[in-house]
Formats: structure tokens, C-alpha cells, sequence
């Protein structure tokens, strides 16, 4: 038989552990018809909750449940990452454990898989709610970085996907530790069918994602899916230079043509101020790189086991 692992990242899941379970299981009779066997791998992102402690229950009733405890909270790209290397099924499927992807989705993404596709993703064709300030941010994200970067990333886009294992293969072969798994699954290319569903909020909790943390998400992405930003900062250089020669002759010409005194002190405060901000600005822009680059060359690694079952 061939097998499908299930992997589920976790960070204060505890009260939606045991309901994700039971409604996967309530969508899991094409197994059988397809002679799949199952595996689950919770991946617990050092949660400071007793998220452990409800996957370890289930392990002890079904002995197809795993689990991966990290020594401390490392993000949910190093949980998936973890997850995708400790999978062993011919199939993966990547979802939260708060069923905002919906169990019921996954027979139809089977049957693309069957159709020939290395992967069948989900996106949301609307925002239902969320804040209007975090979705209006959102949408402006996936129209920044699809501008600036050859990779496209769906608007959207779910983690929730169903993979073969070469498309799973491929993934692990970038090894990065800055990662963002968006855009390693459409960089690493291979025929992927799309799947749209409606917003579903979650069934219990809060979210663990704040405005300043998406913020931040979206700025790895950018930083490593595109360099059009260092190439703006070499732009406006260039211009402000370009600039700068203009005025200089433009004062020049006016002084010996009319004897025209040159301006005080504001305007020569406000210009500096303004050339000082773009500098700072570029050179911030510079640092990011530099940051990760400084990270990557650390080879530190992207996450630590404290317990693995």
C-alpha cells in the first residue's frame, strides 16, 4: 500500500488537536478505496500550551500519530520544514490543525493528484474576517512582490497542499534557513492545480499571527524571492547624483546671470534631510540582505528536536 503523511504544525493547537483529528478521520474513507495506509506527524513548535500532551494522548489510542517537539518555538517554516523531512509517504498533504483547511477538500485534491499533478494547492478568494487594515496589506503584498520577483506567488495562497513525494524531494533540496515556504513551492516548479474555497475562521483559539509578524513574513519573502530592492537603491542613487550636478549648475548659472544669492539655510536643511533619508533608507535596504546572508553563512540549523515519537 502506498502511504499519505499527514503533517500539521503546531503552536498553542491545544484545544483544536482532538477536533482536527477527528474531522480528518471523518474524510478519510478514500484511503481505503485507494489503498492508502495514513500517518499524522504534529509538529509542535514549542508551544508553551499542552499541545504535546493531546498529540501524545492520541498516539497512545492510534499508533499511525507522531510527534516532533522542537526545544523551543522556531516558527512555522522550520515546523513544516521538520515536517516535510520526517515524512516517508508517497504523498504529502500540509495543513493547520485550527480547520481552516478544510479535511473535506482532500479526496478532490487526490484526484488531481491521480489526473497527473506534483501538487494541488488552495488559495482563499476572500478575506472574510479579517481586519480590512490586514487584508487591504495582504493583497498589497502579493501585488508588490509579483512585480519585483520571477517567482509567482498566488494571491492567497494556503499552506494547505497535497504533494508527491518527488515535489516533496525537491522541496527539501533547498536547505536555507531563511526560509518562506511560498515561494520555495513555486520555484521548485512541476504542474500544480489550483484550489479556491471561501475563508473558513477558526474553530477554537486565536490566531498566532499579529500584524508586526506578517509584517516582517512578508519581508523575508520579498528579500528572498526578489533583489529588485537592492536595484532600487542603486536607482535612486544614480538619480540623486543626476540631481545634485543639475542644481549645482542651475546655481551656478543663476549667480553669474543674475547675480542671484543662493538660498539660506531651510532649503539646505530640508535637502539634506531629504538626501540623508533616502540614504538611510537604501542603506536599510542593504542591511536586510546583509542580515540574511549573515544568518545563512552561520549554517546554524533550522531547528532542534527536543522529543520525537
Amino acid at each position: 500500500m502506498q502511504l499519505l503523511s499527514v503533517i500539521v504544525p503546531c503552536f498553542n493547537e491545544e484545544e483544536n488537536i482532538r477536533d482536527f483529528y477527528a474531522e480528518f478521520l471523518k474524510n478519510a474513507s478514500f484511503l481505503d478505496e485507494n489503498e492508502l495506509s495514513l500517518e499524522f506527524i504534529f509538529v509542535d513548535d514549542g508551544s508553551d500550551d499542552g499541545t504535546a500532551k493531546e498529540v501524545k494522548g492520541l498516539i497512545e489510542e492510534d499508533g499511525r500519530v507522531h510527534l516532533l517537539s522542537f526545544s523551543r518555538n522556531f516558527g512555522k517554516e522550520a515546523a513544516i520544514y521538520a515536517g516535510l523531512k520526517r515524512s516517508k509517504g508517497d504523498y504529502v498533504v500540509m495543513m493547520d490543525a485550527d480547520l481552516q483547511d478544510p479535511p473535506s477538500l482532500i479526496p478532490q485534491m487526490y484526484s488531481y493528484i491521480k489526473e497527473g499533478y506534483d501538487s494541488v494547492a488552495t488559495r482563499r478568494v476572500d478575506r472574510k474576517g479579517e481586519p480590512p487594515i490586514r487584508s487591504f496589506f495582504a493583497r498589497a503584498f502579493y501585488r508588490i512582490i509579483n512585480r519585483m520577483s520571477r517567482t509567482e506567488i498566488v494571491d492567497g495562497a494556503r499552506d494547505y497542499r497535497f504533494m508527491t513525494r518527488r515535489f516533496v524531494d525537491s522541496v527539501l533540496l533547498l536547505t536555507e534557513y531563511n526560509r518562506f515556504t511560498k515561494g520555495i513551492f513555486s520555484w521548485v516548479g512541476f504542474e500544480t492545480k489550483w484550489i479556491e474555497y471561501e475563508n473558513i475562521e477558526r474553530r477554537k483559539g486565536e490566531t498566532k499571527w499579529s500584524f508586526w509578524k506578517l509584517f516582517w513574513y512578508a519581508l523575508d519573502g520579498i528579500v528572498a524571492f526578489t533583489t529588485a530592492p537592492l536595484t532600487f537603491a542603486a536607482i535612486m542613487g544614480v538619480l540623486f547624483c543626476v540631481l545634485a550636478f543639475v542644481l549645482i549648475v542651475v546655481t551656478i548659472i543663476r549667480k553669474i546671470l543674475f547675480d542671484d544669492p543662493t538660498s539660506g539655510w531651510p532649503s539646505l536643511v530640508c535637502i539634506i534631510s531629504l538626501i540623508s533619508g533616502v540614504q538611510l533608507f537604501c542603506l536599510g535596504i542593504v542591511g536586510q540582505y546583509l542580515s540574511k546572508t549573515y544568518m545563512e553563512v552561520k549554517r546554524r540549523p533550522v531547528y532542534i528536536l527536543k522529543e520525537e515519537l
